[in-house]
């Protein structure tokens, strides 16, 4: 559940946490009996299957990860991308993300426009990061999306779900969380779609906090119900 914010906006500084973010993650979710790397692990698998689908060679695919954090994702990504990037707009975290992932192309930067060339990626994702952003930068955030995409590229944006309790619940408890504004589904997906991103995909997902492939295999039969602990919407940029 990596993390990042305009931090002109807020007085939450996740250069604090880079030490210790992972347990922090931790001590918000204990009551649903889970440890956080299982919701990283599979956020993970989520994004890989994903530049599978909609890359034509993901051994060779572009990536950027958009608010990286400390890189707890890319430690599961790093060996299957090879040509993975990341950007955080904090110097500790961006530091920190390249101690863990040496392999990784990390970039601090300016929370507002992605030092990166127009269509140079083939793979934009966010995980958990919109809601730390103010809503006013919404929509720069998803039109950087599409600017850096390549034609026929994927934009995934991952969020928690504002309807689901326990969800609330996590971000209630957590310290770093005390600035989050959550989005609907709705909401990101017209975001997407004002960008000029066509929506390929909108799924809920995480109903389930257990281990094991059945569960992620049920989950693809409830996907249109709006109770999953968070949801998945992508949109492909057509040209």
């Amino acid at each position: 559940m990596n993390t990042s914010k305009n931090e002109k906006n807020s007085d939450v500084k996740f250069d604090d946490y880079v030490d210790n973010y992972q347990q922090k993650i931790q001590e918000s979710i204990d009551f649903a009996g889970q440890d956080a790397d299982f919701f990283i692990q599979v956020k993970a698998d989520m994004v890989l299957g994903l530049v599978k689908k909609y890359c034509c060679n993901s051994d060779t695919a572009d990536v950027l990860d958009i608010g990286c954090g400390v890189g707890h994702v890319d430690s599961y990504l790093s060996s299957k991308i090879k040509k993975l990037n990341g950007v955080d707009i904090e110097e500790g975290v961006v530091s920190k993300a390249k101690v863990n992932n040496p392999g990784v192309n990390y970039i601090k930067y300016d929370g507002d426009h992605l030092p990166f060339e127009d269509n140079s990626m083939d793979f934009a994702f966010a995980i958990n990061v919109m809601h730390h952003v103010p809503p006013s930068g919404w929509q720069n955030f998803t039109n950087e999306m599409r600017r850096v995409l390549r034609p026929g590229g994927a934009a995934a944006v991952f969020e928690h779900n504002p309807y689901n309790p326990l969800t609330r619940r996590v971000v209630s408890k957590c310290e770093f969380d005390r600035d989050a504004v959550l989005l609907s589904h709705n909401k990101i997906s017209n975001l997407l779609k004002a960008s000029g991103l066509a929506l390929a995909e909108d799924p809920y997902i995480l109903f389930f906090p257990f281990k094991g492939g059945i569960f992620r295999f049920i989950e693809k039969g409830l996907k249109w119900i709006p109770l999953g602990a968070q949801q998945l919407v992508v949109g492909i940029k057509l040209k």
